[in-house]
């Protein structure tokens, strides 16, 4: 069966609509054309360094894939725009020995006040050892997790972008703006919100487009920091969309509800913010000399599949949202955590047959779940009689602690939990950096293998133990027998039964060596 060429440039509406299964891949060969494959150049080709490229990249090279990563921008974005990592991704940077070094360029934050912007602070003893929050300036860590990605191996080639693919059964040909055509067993696009490859592919992106849109820039303010504050805390009393906060050396976050709907493609310009901010706070501040401008907007949607063949799409090229409670980043380097490994094992020839398409069936209800929390906030923050009365509600019933936590747990994502089947409510959460008898246990996932956490000693990891490390600790800060771990720290199995335990590890890890 011959494919289409999927290609950036004009197509028919055959080639656009057609749906492909994992289990229906095309051949790859142009229509008429009778030219072979490129020969093979690597095992993944990934489209975008952002954080969840860079961070697929890196969970790719622990186990030996031969990974591209291609950026369409030539240089790293050069703007300081200071993002948030959440508990969960604290967490993933511990599993892969990050953690001392984002912490060390970062500023740590209390865990709380995140579900549209309600000043609660977090409840006692939530359920990480990393509970906190870490700003950071987003080039800044998607410095730090190219460096990591780099450092194990992988390469990135900047001033390129991916313009068309053509895939088979045995793997995928890309081509590059330039003309040149590689060729990849699997391509990975996690190429933004405007993503080629999810266009490309033909995967719908259903949704709501943006209704609102907020500007939001960083530059020098004329007016004092006293006056600012006291106008600033006025307005954020019927509109909670208005920020404007101190950097230090006189530099403000300026944070405003633009008033309409204008093209993404277009930054703002200084006179847009003089402009909205006379008009909603009756001063400019006498703000000047921009460090960067943005906008963005509440369009909201989610990719129908995430895997379509050898072609997949992680971070934004899956999902976008508003930025409301600090996910997007987040949601992408998780995204990227959990794909990594099922790919290393489906390159790497041991994967059980249907591990990566749990991919999608894991982490697309994640990203719906946020989708529906940041449509929620987004209506909390309208200055309208009925969500500002919604807020008041939702402000007092955060007192109570379960509702608070809840909601802080939803946020951070420490509280996902995968469909494993029945079991524990601990089957299929994440497991917490808990004290073993060799130190810390996520000091033990930094390799990205699955590992088999024994109180019985009377287990054994056997015939796959070139996929899974094997820790004997009586002395497990843990309330059950065992547990077996995936690479991205969920739990996959519970017991104490040595037949019951082979099963999950073919389930999860493949057919045993030997």
């Amino acid at each position: 069966m011959h494919s289409p060429r999927f290609t950036a440039g004009p197509s028919s509406d055959d080639t656009a609509e057609r749906d492909f299964t994992a289990g229906d891949v095309p051949e790859l060969r142009s229509p008429g054309s009778g030219a072979d494959p490129a020969p093979l150049s690597y095992d993944v080709i990934i489209a975008g360094c952002g954080p969840a490229g860079a961070m697929l990249a890196a969970e790719l090279r622990l186990h030996d894939v031969r990974v591209l990563v291609v950026e369409k921008e030539t240089e790293p974005v050069s703007f300081v725009r200071i993002v948030g990592l959440h508990i969960r991704s604290l967490e993933l940077m511990a599993m892969r020995g990050l953690l001392d070094r984002v912490v060390e360029h970062g500023r740590r934050r209390p865990a709380g006040g995140f579900f549209a912007a309600i000043a609660k602070p977090a409840p006692a003893g939530l359920d990480s050892a990393h509970a906190f929050l870490l700003g950071i300036p987003q080039p800044v860590i998607v410095r730090l997790l190219e460096e990591h990605a780099i450092g194990l191996g992988a390469q990135v080639r900047r001033g390129c972008a991916v313009t068309g693919f053509e895939q088979d059964d045995d793997g995928v040909t890309v081509e590059l703006d330039g003309g040149e055509r590689l060729r990849a067993r699997y391509l990975v696009g996690c190429d933004g919100g405007r993503s080629t490859v999810r266009k490309l592919l033909g995967v719908g992106f259903p949704g709501e487009p943006s209704r609102t849109e907020t500007l939001m820039g960083e530059m020098e303010v004329g007016a004092p920091q006293e006056e600012i504050a006291a106008k600033a805390s006025e307005i954020q009393q019927t509109n909670k969309s208005f920020d404007m906060r101190p950097f230090g050396g006189g530099v403000y976050r300026v944070v405003v509800p633009a008033a309409g709907v204008g093209d993404r493609a277009e930054p703002p310009v200084l006179e847009d913010f003089q402009h909205r901010l006379r008009a909603i706070a009756g001063t400019d501040f006498g703000v000047h000399s921009p460090r960067w401008l943005s906008r963005f907007g509440d369009a909201t949607r989610l990719a129908e599949r995430y895997r379509v063949g050898r072609v997949l799409l992680a971070g934004d090229a899956a999902h976008i949202h508003p930025p409301a409670g600090g996910q997007g980043l987040n949601l992408g380097v998780q995204d990227a955590f959990n794909l990594g490994w099922k790919l290393a094992a489906q390159v790497r020839g041991w994967a059980p047959e249907t591990l990566l398409d749990t991919y999608h069936a894991e982490r697309h209800p994640v990203a719906a779940d946020v989708l529906d929390n940041t449509r929620a906030q987004m209506v909390l923050t309208s200055a309208e009689p009925g969500p500002r009365a919604v807020r008041r509600l939702l402000t007092e019933l955060m007192d109570f602690d379960e509702v608070n936590r809840h909601l802080i747990e939803k946020i951070t994502a420490i509280g996902v939990r995968y469909d494993f089947g029945e079991g524990p409510d601990l089957l299929g959460r994440r497991l917490r950096d808990i004290d073993v008898k060799q130190g810390r246990l996520y000091d033990l996932l930094h390799r990205g293998r699955g590992l088999l956490l024994d109180r019985t000693g009377r287990l054994t990891a056997g015939g796959w133990s070139d996929r899974v490390d094997h820790l004997a600790d009586p002395t497990a800060a843990l309330d059950v027998p065992c547990v077996l771990l995936r690479p991205d720290g969920h739990v996959a199995w519970i017991g104490d039964d040595q037949r019951d335990l082979d099963g999950h590890l073919s389930r999860w890890f493949g057919e045993p060596a030997g």
